[in-house]
């Protein structure tokens, strides 16, 4: 939906935004992204992490900017001090949570008939034994529905999946990072049908 996509066929099925850390005070802002040190994992990333946004350029510029501004910060922890331990460990929670098989097994697909958030809430609660923070593009003008946009799962420092819950002293990392054209996600409200739709337009 923004103005300069150049989107092409987007992926049907749901990809990684990121994995940021909360807490954000000690990123290594010298530490640049050199995409060498991923090779290993590029079809993974190009496939499960795709820049939807800027589909023809070399198609690094989206890991780039979540290496600057949370991969470097996210180094901090053992498990995540190298681009390739980022980057990876990244690929490996999206496949260990497997989101689209869980949304797929409860029946919960893109669809032209709205759901009820407290249902998806619910699902997913029921599956991972926590709850996720689910975000959504309210909804537009003469619009009475609520576009699902994201999911975030949270996990601890050990990288076990945990409560969503806003945290004292947490950041708002999320609600500045990502911003489709005019509109920003914002956590789902309970109470409106919510869109989950087959294709963007």
């Amino acid at each position: 939906q923004m103005s300069a996509n150049d989107c092409q066929d987007p992926p049907q099925y749901w990809t990684i935004h990121g994995l940021w850390p909360d807490k954000t005070e000690d990123c290594n802002r010298t530490w640049h992204f050199n995409v060498t040190e991923i090779k290993d994992l590029m079809s993974d990333m190009r496939h499960y992490w795709p820049d939807v946004l800027h589909s023809s350029l070399n198609r690094t510029q989206f890991w780039k900017h979540e290496w600057d501004k949370h991969g470097t910060c996210a180094a901090t922890l053992q498990v995540l001090n190298s681009q390739k331990k980022y980057f990876g460990k990244a690929l490996e929670l999206y496949q260990h949570i497997d989101l689209n098989s869980c949304l797929l097994k409860a029946g919960i697909k893109p669809s032209s008939s709205y759901y009820q958030m407290t249902d998806i809430k619910e699902t997913l609660t029921r599956f991972y034994g926590v709850t996720p923070k689910i975000q959504c593009l309210p909804p537009e003008e003469g619009e009475k529905a609520q576009t699902i946009g994201q999911i975030e799962f949270c996990f601890t420092k050990e990288l076990q999946l945990r409560n969503c819950t806003a945290l004292k002293g947490e950041s708002n990392q999320m609600q500045a990072d990502l911003k489709l054209g005019t509109e920003e996600l914002s956590v789902c409200s309970d109470s409106l049908p919510t869109y989950y739709p087959s294709q963007v337009q």
